[in-house]
């Protein structure tokens, strides 16, 4: 247990938006199963707490880039169903763009560290 809190990583800011704004591509989904779906697919690295996800939710749902209708879940519970919307979908554009750029630059960086030390 205490090594999975060892490898846990802080999100970059505004990347939490981004694995949201992905993870609604895939389909509308509630809370939860946003946070499952980004644990799951990271590899069980990425946990995004409460605390973190209805804010951001709340913040995409103000830049309308995803609406929330309220549902029943299949074990009859209230719950809210975020979808993608037409503008959510060019900022995911946009973002993973840009999301592409910066993993570009830092491998940049890590890779002439790996060669000056290599000299």
């Amino acid at each position: 247990m205490a090594q999975r809190y060892l490898n846990r990583i802080e999100l970059l800011q505004g990347t939490l938006d981004l694995l949201i704004l992905q993870t609604l591509r895939w389909g509308p989904q509630h809370g939860y199963s946003i946070s499952q779906a980004i644990r799951t697919n990271s590899g069980e690295i990425l946990q995004v707490d409460t605390g973190s996800l209805y804010p951001a939710l709340r913040r995409l749902e103000r830049r309308r880039w995803i609406t929330a209708d309220w549902k029943v879940s299949e074990n009859k519970q209230r719950v809210r169903v975020y979808r993608l919307t037409a503008k959510g979908r060019k900022q995911l554009e946009s973002e993973r763009s840009r999301w592409a750029q910066v993993a570009d630059a830092i491998a940049g960086v890590l890779n002439a560290a790996k060669k000056e030390s290599a000299a």
